[in-house]
Formats: structure tokens, C-alpha cells, sequence
């Protein structure tokens, strides 16, 4: 899958989530990125996403002017995992959901709970 259409599927994604969750998203920014660099991926576990900030409950009253949090999401550890093309878009669906739940405030223990780990 070419960057391009890579890209696509993450905006579809986006476009697709409820109201609810558009509602809540506020100085937030997705990227797509190649690869997960050093300092996000120290171990080289191959991350398929990444969420890079102060998640909503966590924000206090100080909470102003600061940067858009980030979520990455790599295309290229995606694309090693040889998907055919419609797992590929589950995968890809995963990891921006799962992103997005580290925003609102869902940590891996309890996502695994859920199962979206």
C-alpha cells in the first residue's frame, strides 16, 4: 500500500468515528510517519502508533497554549506485517483507535481488558 492510500485509510478512519468522539477531540494532530524513530521505539519493537501527549483527563486549568498532542502512525511496520489488504485496513483501524483511547485517557492494561491491547 502506497503512502497515499496508506493515508486515506487513516482519514477514513477519522472521518468515521462518532460524533461523540469528534466532540471530544480538541489540540489533537495524526500523522502518518514512515517509521517510529529511536527515541519513540528505543527497544526496535516495531510500534504501529504512537500517542505523544498530556491525555484529556489528565489536562488542568494550566492546560493553554500548549503544542497539539500527536498521534504517529507508522506506515512501514504496518506494511511488515504481509496483511492482505482488508486485515491491513483492520490493523491500520486498530492502531488509530487504540492511539486514540491513550488520548482520552485509556492506558494499555485497560485496553487489554477490553480487548483493543
Amino acid at each position: 500500500m502506497d503512502r497515499a492510500a496508506f493515508e486515506a485509510v487513516v482519514e477514513d478512519v477519522i472521518e468515521h468515528l462518532p460524533d461523540w468522539v469528534h466532540e471530544g477531540i480538541h489540540n489533537l494532530t495524526i500523522v502518518v510517519d514512515e517509521w517510529p524513530s529511536a527515541d519513540q521505539d528505543p527497544d526496535g519493537e516495531g510500534l504501529l502508533g504512537l500517542y505523544e501527549g498530556i491525555a484529556l483527563p489528565e489536562r488542568g486549568s494550566d492546560y493553554v497554549d500548549a503544542l497539539p498532542d500527536v498521534i504517529h502512525v507508522f506506515r512501514q511496520p504496518h506494511l511488515q506485517l504481509g496483511l492482505g489488504h482488508e486485515d491491513l485496513v483492520a490493523e491500520i483501524r486498530t492502531t488509530v483507535l487504540h492511539e486514540l483511547a491513550h488520548y482520552f485517557g485509556f492506558d494499555d492494561d485497560h485496553l487489554d481488558d477490553i480487548g483493543m491491547g
